[in-house]
């Protein structure tokens, strides 16, 4: 009756260090994200030099407009799947939690 005493607090104690080291791995990757997009946005710049040299020389704001146009349809595609990927993981944490 000891032994089974033992095992199963052995038990417990090894799924409570398990659930804390989830915990704290959720907490740790959060945080490094967040620290990696705020850093990661900091160094971006709209357009390329030459891009920007080309459409400054002329005189055509249509063409700059259409361009800058462009860049924000091709930004919007990385946001939506870090977003996707970013709600999967939560729904999954979730599921796991209960």
């Amino acid at each position: 009756m000891f032994k089974i005493n033992l095992e199963n607090r052995k038990e417990r104690i090894e799924n409570r260090i398990e659930k804390i080291e989830n915990r704290l791995f959720f907490l740790v990757s959060k945080r490094v994200f967040i620290l990696f997009s705020i850093f990661y946005s900091l160094n971006t710049q709209s357009q390329c030099a030459m891009c920007r040299a080309s459409l400054e020389s002329e005189g055509n704001t249509a063409k700059a407009e259409a361009v800058n146009d462009g860049i924000v349809y091709l930004m919007i595609i990385p946001y939506v799947l870090v977003g996707v990927v970013g709600i999967v993981v939560y729904r999954m944490y979730s599921k796991r939690k209960q």
